[in-house]
């Protein structure tokens, strides 16, 4: 895969949320606006691609068995970082965020692409691989919260939308609103691909917890087949 390909997967092919199907609870928790959507998108991109980076360039200091702890306490202090910036210079934002900005600590892309990709590769291929991702997982909030924002509240970005405005479908601001769109979504992007997009299946190379299970699972697996 050339670097064109790598950062290009992550917004269709491998599309952290309508195709991995990880971050839903941010996805559809603060896609009731616009200006959510971009801001959860833009801080958890940042700190996709210093975590990225960060762990590429210390994958071979890092001690295998520590590795996800290690991982952890990286992310942690990106959020901080991230969310100190926020609260300083975007208040109101930070406030439109609540909770699911410092959780982006857990966020399933994040420690993901730290274990799957960054740990694997090398530095430059790791920071495209995150500014992808990062840039598929905006997009696919962006959309979210464009049809959710427009429909719902009948505006778009706080610009009220004529007709809309006075006609506005409140259950698209709840959750079940959040949850239809996404399905939706994920039916188009299924379709479009055909149901080619990836699908991958992980051994024991990829499981973060095969050192403390023995790697018992892979071997009755393998006594399966």
């Amino acid at each position: 895969m050339n670097k064109r390909q790598n950062f290009l997967k992550g917004i269709i092919k491998e599309n952290p949320v309508l195709v991995l199907v990880l971050g839903t609870c941010p996805s559809l928790a603060v896609t009731t606006s616009v200006i959510s959507a971009l801001g959860m998108g833009a801080a958890a991109t940042v700190v996709l691609l210093c975590s990225n980076i960060v762990v590429s360039a210390l994958r071979n200091i890092i001690p295998d068995k520590v590795r996800i702890p290690c991982y952890i306490v990286l992310i942690a202090g990106f959020v901080t970082m991230v969310q100190m910036l926020v609260k300083a210079f975007a208040p109101a934002l930070d406030e439109s965020l609540g909770i699911f900005l410092p959780l982006i600590v857990v966020n399933c892309i994040i420690l993901g692409r730290a274990e799957m990709y960054a740990n694997k590769n090398k530095v430059l291929d790791s920071a495209i691989d995150a500014l992808g991702m990062g840039i598929g997982f905006t997009f696919a909030l962006l959309l979210m919260g464009t049809i959710r924002e427009v429909l719902g509240n009948g505006t778009w970005m706080g610009i009220q939308i004529p007709v809309l405005a006075e006609n506005n479908i409140s259950i698209m601001t709840m959750a079940p609103g959040g949850f239809l769109v996404f399905g939706i979504l994920m039916a188009i992007v299924g379709k479009i691909s055909k149901g080619k997009n990836v699908k991958k299946s992980f051994g024991c190379a990829g499981c973060p917890s095969a050192e403390l299970c023995g790697r018992a699972c892979c071997d009755e697996k393998e006594e399966a087949k």
